[in-house]
């Protein structure tokens, strides 16, 4: 068969892998189409790294296998790229920020390993907000930049994982990995239209999803975790399953579905992300969804507990054993954080090093963060819920700062609010309650320069992933997917 560039281009992941496994089409033609992709686009300043040796070489690797060892590689010739964040062998891992740059790990981080271990190709690294502490993506670093929304290039893409969601939303890769933190797969998964996994983390150790110690630049280990972005929720659950050795996963059967719609999460939107999003709800009530109003009256209050304290608390000593750990250039927090480049996270970091909530940081974690967690799991015990919803974000993506890195944004001409603030509110609690979040496409809203995605969330008790993912899989049907962005 002969495949044509936008017939590539079109390819999800579960598709590219399936015509590669079969033969159909060769891991190295399509590499190749990936990365003139990825030439074209610059623009967009999704990747601070494009290995074009490496990718090309790698496919070739797997167009040798006979067809019975490419069958036996659930991820055969799947290119992929890795948020700047994430530890890769023989790449540079510099989380967006001047002191790490040019920094080369050892070796990769597990679950990048899970992914190369089943065929996956490392095709690059993805740009990202600078430390991973911001949810805009633009990063002021001079081997950095900002990342651009595909759907409008004078937007922010959301994030700290922007530039993964960019390049998925722009066909420049079908898949990948960021991290999450508050929020950060699940925001530019909705600023960008497609779907963003956030697994569960829970206590921290067992309860724990994906286990990558010392292998991503962190921020906090009560928050951090390596999160799967794709464009469909099939294919999140495909590398899902891959980094966690689960097997095919099934759709699940919508009229037995319990699903709860927190009011918190669903007042303070704009207008047109409140109607895109109510259209949503509309159409999986059709098609039998149970559909629960609940009050969780108290839940921002909890997290606005917990939040800020661990976040401003937890990265002096993670970020320092990291820096340990990798034997990286920067030898100490401070060293990093004279470096900074963007005014936002460089204030940030101020307040960190000046360890601003640390009076605050036992309550939180030991009183605080219980009594959250236990609020979430009454809540879906009491309603006999399978998963919350509501919009990930309570408005779609607003022009970018090329200034600051992060400003102050108004919704429908309200009073100006904090930028991370906005976006953050409905992603943070589930973050600091250690449970799994899944965003996926909703709509579209129109923007000043066109269509602009926005997306549902969905949150589950912990450990509910494969659950959570299924029934991702039942919504995706019923809401349909967007097309790609006009480039």
């Amino acid at each position: 068969m002969t495949w044509t560039v936008d017939q590539q281009l079109e390819l999800t992941a579960t598709q590219a892998v399936d015509a590669i496994r079969a033969g159909r089409l060769k891991a190295a033609d399509y590499v190749a189409t990936l990365i003139a992709r990825a030439q074209a686009l610059q623009n967009l300043n999704a990747l601070t790294t494009l290995d074009v040796e490496g990718a090309l070489a790698a496919a070739q690797r797997i167009d040798t296998l006979g067809a019975a060892e490419r069958a036996h590689l659930p991820l055969a010739g799947l290119p992929v790229v890795v948020k700047d964040n994430i530890n890769t062998r023989g790449l540079q891992t510099s989380a967006g920020t001047p002191a790490l740059e040019g920094f080369v790990p050892a070796r990769h981080a597990p679950s990048v390993q899970r992914l190369v271990d089943a065929g996956a190709i490392v095709l690059g690294k993805a740009n990202m907000h600078e430390l991973a502490f911001g949810i805009t993506s633009t990063n002021l670093a001079p081997h950095a930049g900002p990342v651009r929304n595909p759907w409008d290039p004078e937007r922010i893409p959301g994030g700290s994982s922007g530039g993964t969601s960019a390049a998925i939303a722009a066909r420049i890769v079908p898949a990948g990995l960021g991290t999450d933190t508050g929020g950060s797969t699940r925001i530019p998964a909705a600023l960008c239209g497609i779907v963003g996994l956030r697994p569960s983390v829970g206590d921290g150790g067992t309860q724990r999803r994906y286990h990558d110690p010392q292998a991503v630049v962190p921020i906090s280990h009560t928050r951090d975790t390596v999160g799967p972005m794709a464009r469909t929720v099939a294919d999140v659950a495909l590398l899902d399953g891959v980094i966690t050795g689960h097997g095919p996963l099934a759709e699940a059967a919508v009229a037995n579905l319990r699903i709860g719609l927190p009011a918190p999460f669903w007042e303070g939107l704009e207008a047109a992300t409140e109607t895109v999003s109510r259209a949503a709800l509309a159409k999986l009530a059709a098609a039998g969804v149970t559909l629960v109003p609940i009050d969780m009256g108290d839940i921002f209050a909890l997290n606005d507990r917990v939040s800020l304290a661990i976040a401003l608390h937890e990265p002096i000593d993670d970020l320092q054993a990291w820096l340990a750990a990798n034997h990286a250039p920067a030898r100490s927090v401070a060293e990093v954080a004279a470096r900074i480049a963007s005014p936002d996270v460089r204030e940030a970091y101020d307040a960190i090093l000046a360890d601003a909530r640390g009076s605050d940081y036992q309550t939180a974690m030991t009183v605080w963060r219980p009594r959250l967690q236990q609020r979430y799991a009454q809540t879906f015990s009491a309603k006999g819920l399978d998963a919350l919803l509501f919009p990930t974000t309570r408005l779609a993506a607003v022009p970018l700062d090329e200034l600051n890195g992060s400003s102050r944004v108004s919704i429908d001409g309200g009073p100006p609010i904090d930028e991370m603030e906005a976006y953050l509110r409905n992603t943070d609690p589930a973050s600091n309650a250690g449970i799994p979040g899944l965003a996926l496409p909703s709509g579209l809203v129109e923007g000043d320069n066109g269509p602009l995605p926005v997306g549902l969330e969905l949150d589950g008790p912990a450990g509910s992933d494969r659950r959570l993912l299924a029934i991702g899989l039942a919504f995706e049907r019923i809401l349909g997917s967007l097309p790609a962005p006009a480039l």
